[in-house]
Parts: structure tokens; C-alpha cells; sequence
């Protein structure tokens, strides 16, 4: 059976259906995933995190968390809108910037600076 081209344009557009679909549901996903992870975050510091969402260019953008506490702490999304869409389906509210009251609650510890430190601290020469 020879297949005509309106089958085959419309077995394509089904196909092109599910992929969107698929592709859909897949960022769906991953936006649950991120709201879960924040609204954990935002639990186990007593509630009241706050978050600024970061361009990371094409690697995605950096969500930063900040609780109320001065703890802190960032997740990866693929995408700026995604990381925003997540921050947003958490109820965790967002600023624009990491600057200003939000990066000054931020409270280093020891182990941010060590990972700051890098080469200065332990680590081999840079030579």
C-alpha cells in the first residue's frame, strides 16, 4: 500500500503533536522538581526564602536562595523562564538581582570560603 501525501503530512503532524507534547510534559517535570527543591529549602530554614534567578547564559540560569536566617544556598535550570516558572509555582518571592538587603542577609561560612580560597588554601600551586 502506497501511502499518499496528505497520510504522510498527517502522520507527520502527529508525530510533530507528540513530540510537543512529550517535550511538554518533560518541562513540566522538571519545573515540579525545582518548586519541590525550594519549597524544601524554604522549609527546613523556618519559610520566608527568598530567591533571585540568574542568567547562566546558554548553560541556563543559577536560582539563588536566601532564607531568613542568613542560609543559602542555588540550584541549576536549564532555562531563565523554567527557573523562574519553579520560583514562582514554590511561592518563594523573586528579586530581579542578587544585590542590596536580599545579598546582604547572605551569612558565608566556613566551608564558602574555603571553596573560595581554592588554590590559596591546601590546594596545589598554580604554576
Amino acid at each position: 500500500m502506497v501511502e499518499s501525501s496528505e497520510e504522510r503530512a498527517e502522520s507527520g503532524t502527529q508525530a510533530g503533536n507528540k513530540r510537543a507534547r512529550w517535550a511538554e510534559g518533560r518541562e513540566l517535570r522538571r519545573v515540579g522538581r525545582l518548586a519541590r527543591r525550594i519549597e524544601a529549602f524554604s522549609r527546613r530554614h523556618g519559610g520566608g526564602a527568598e530567591a533571585s534567578v540568574l542568567y547562566l547564559g546558554e548553560r541556563g540560569a543559577r536560582i539563588v536562595l536566601v532564607a531568613a536566617n542568613g542560609d543559602w544556598g542555588d540550584l541549576v535550570a536549564p532555562s531563565h523562564a523554567l527557573a523562574v516558572r519553579a520560583v514562582e509555582r514554590a511561592g518563594v518571592p523573586v528579586h530581579e538581582d542578587l544585590t542590596g538587603e536580599l545579598a546582604a542577609r547572605m551569612r558565608t561560612g566556613g566551608y564558602e570560603w574555603k571553596r573560595m580560597a581554592g588554590i590559596q588554601i591546601g590546594g596545589h600551586a598554580n604554576t
